[in-house]
């Protein structure tokens, strides 16, 4: 995937370690790459020849393609590549040391680079040694703009003859050895050589165009291609990881626009505003349709492959109305030419939120006085989490106040980035303790209405004939439900929206018995009423739900988003019909509120795991990168990436493992030259 909205500041290289899947789209090349699930591969051993295919993306002319280019490029440069495709890197973290070890494993030398890419995860990394002919800044720039658009096109012969290309570019173009005989060669033994060069370049051409051609016909020929070849649950894993990565981007492009409008003005940031929206919608239709897969009624094959197909394509759609966008929003940002200032910006920015924190713990202790853990538990471990943001920011903008110094104003500008989004996630932990203790209250203000209600409906319902029992079984579940509120509210702690659920469950019970004996105003009138309480309930768990995911999205799945995207939707949904047709919007709003519910509870379970990854600790007592990891902040641009716009599962981490057939041979020694291997490079495509 192509650059996006500003500086990207999640590594996705982190979170594959996570589990959280990287992007995918609905078209052939992603389908191939990702026909089957396999483990992480470990840095590997290259074969006799320069392509490594352990990730099964190239057919065996493609490959015998890529082999000739690399062997043209040893011809034209005296300089090797090799190549490695491997389904995951085994050190997602860090997609530049699994490159670096795979090349010092197998002894290249100064003169020998390795392209390492993992196709699940979307990550690449050029290695080459310092003390090579080509400069970091030069390879760097053969990452950025040569490999990455062909890798995010999914165009892997493509990406390898960009890389070749650009090496020979970068080396003056040589047509040997440095010191060669050069003209040694008679002019028609010379002449011979062109003429097969001539020949393989046009097979190629041929081939390639065959390909190109047949990649096409797939993606629009009725289902021939090779997502119609995924078996139905890896289509589905290819859609719900399309969900989380899009919805990151999504996510992150608009806490971009947010950054963008109070610096520039919502005049300047309109037509990002619009495509945002735009791609937004999208998103939302991609959601509706993963609950639909995940709802209890069953779905026929035809129907979950055409809904995971139609996922894929929406996510696309989205993410190419962000591309699209990508350019301008990047110019507009220009944190690199304004450094100083947005450091200064950033650095009062942090001071403002550090007595949030300690008023955030002061109000969580208040709450625990009378409220449940379990009412608390969305917001528990939010001061120790945004102690751990904060920290991670002031060792960001020590990185900065550094680099800036050295005249290093683009790695700043990275930096500053990664310290802004930590002092906004920071911001947002601490005002979402205040914000929860707020709904608490009220929702504990509407238990004793709650109560009256449902007192009147017992008594009218039992009133009614009860010929198949449906009267008592309805009547019994509200009377256990009162029985409950009112215990809780007559103990020292409870747990206000827990105790409105489930009293809006046993509405929802006898109103079905009641209704009939109702009249019609008598309907509306008691639907007013409670919608008014389902309302308060669902927008109090969305709310959680939202604060809760978007500072922890760095562990955050699928299921959890779309239960919350479907919560939203249900929401949104009983508002507006709430003065028209109250008894619908009631639906809406119950539902919103279970939907919530269950997002908490999935989103809460992918934090568990993941911090139970992290040795007990993703936030305070995992270590300041842990807690960034977690809530998606830290860049891999901060580990070797270069830039872009998803958060959660964007950003442009690297790695790429290959073999082949060398002509060069390969230098002996543990670390393969005089130099170092170790730069900021490589990325997510």
């Amino acid at each position: 995937m192509r650059a996006r909205w500003a500086f990207a500041l999640t590594t996705a290289a982190l979170l594959a370690g996570l589990a959280v899947g990287a992007p995918a789209q609905a078209d052939d090349s992603i389908a191939r790459a990702t026909q089957h699930t396999v483990p992480a591969t470990a840095p590997v051993t290259l074969g006799a020849g320069y392509v490594l295919d352990d990730a099964d993306v190239l057919t065996d002319a493609e490959e015998d393609m890529v082999q000739a280019r690399l062997e043209q490029l040893r011809a034209d440069t005296d300089l090797d590549l090799w190549v490695a495709f491997v389904p995951e890197f085994s050190s997602p973290a860090n997609a530049e040391e699994w490159a670096n070890d795979t090349a010092s494993r197998n002894g290249l030398g100064p003169t020998q680079y390795l392209l390492a890419v993992a196709v699940d995860t979307r990550q690449f990394y050029l290695s080459g040694d310092t003390s090579g002919p080509l400069s970091d800044a030069q390879l760097a720039a053969i990452e950025q703009q040569r490999i990455r658009p062909a890798l995010g096109e999914l165009d892997w012969v493509g990406a390898v003859d960009a890389a070749a290309t650009g090496i020979t570019d970068a080396a003056g173009g040589g047509t040997g050895a440095p010191g060669g005989s050069g003209g040694g060669a008679s002019t028609g033994g010379g002449a011979w050589i062109v003429v097969v060069v001539i020949v393989v370049i046009a097979i190629g051409v041929i081939v390639w165009a065959v390909s190109s051609r047949r990649k096409k016909a797939a993606v629009g020929g009725g289902g021939r291609g090779p997502v119609a070849q995924l078996s139905t649950a890896d289509l589905g894993r290819q859609a719900g990881s399309a969900l989380v990565a899009t919805d990151d981007a999504v996510r992150t492009s608009e806490e971009e626009l947010g950054f963008a409008s109070a610096q520039f003005g919502d005049a300047a940031t309109g037509d990002f505003r619009t495509a945002l929206e735009a791609a937004k919608a999208n998103l939302n239709q991609a959601f509706t349709l993963k609950q639909k897969l995940d709802d209890h009624i069953p779905d026929s094959e035809d129907d979950v492959r055409a809904w995971n197909t139609q996922i894929l394509q929406l996510c696309k759609e989205a993410n190419a109305t962000l591309d699209a966008k990508a350019a301008d929003f990047d110019a507009l940002r220009k944190l690199e030419a304004n450094a100083p200032e947005a450091l200064a910006h950033v650095q009062s920015e942090r001071a403002a939120v550090t007595p949030l924190v300690d008023a955030a713990k002061a109000s969580l202790e208040r709450l625990a006085a009378r409220y449940e853990p379990s009412a608390l538990a969305t917001v528990a471990d939010n001061p120790a989490q945004a102690s751990t943001r904060l920290a991670f920011a002031d060792e960001q903008l020590d990185a900065a106040q550094r680099l800036i110094g050295e005249g290093k104003g683009g790695e700043a500008a990275v930096s500053i980035r990664a310290a802004e989004e930590a002092v906004d996630q920071a911001r947002l932990l601490t005002q979402a303790v205040d914000k929860l203790g707020a709904d608490l209250a009220t929702g504990e203000q509407t238990i004793s209405a709650a109560i009256a209600h449902l007192e009147g409906d017992v008594a009218q319902a039992s009133h009614l004939p009860d010929p198949d029992g449906r009267v008592a079984g309805a009547v019994a579940l509200v009377n256990q439900q009162l029985t409950v509120a009112r215990a809780a509210l007559a103990g020292p702690r409870i747990a206000p929206l827990q105790v409105l659920q489930g009293l809006d469950a046993a509405n929802a019970q006898i109103d079905g018995v009641v209704a009939g004996v109702r009249d019609a105003a008598a309907a509306q009138q008691r639907a007013q009423q409670s919608l008014q309480q389902s309302l308060l309930s669902a927008q109090a768990q969305v709310s959680a739900a939202e604060d809760y995911i978007t500072a922890r999205r760095g562990a955050v799945g699928a299921e959890a988003r779309t239960r919350l995207a479907e919560a939203g939707a249900s929401l949104v949904h009983a508002q507006q019909l709430q003065g028209t047709d109250p008894q619908q919007a009631l639906a809406y709003a119950q539902r919103g509120g279970q939907l919530a519910s269950q997002a908490i509870q999935f989103a809460q379970q992918d934090v568990g795991s993941f911090e139970r990854s992290q040795g007990g600790g993703g936030g305070g007592g995992g270590g300041n990168v842990a807690g960034a990891v977690l809530g998606g902040i830290l860049i891999n641009s901060l580990l070797g990436g270069g830039g872009g716009r998803s958060r959660g599962g964007g950003g442009f981490g690297g790695g790429f493992s290959g073999g082949g057939r060398s002509s060069g041979g390969r230098s002996s020694g543990s670390f393969g030259g005089g130099g170092t291997r170790s730069r900021r490079g490589g990325g997510r495509f």
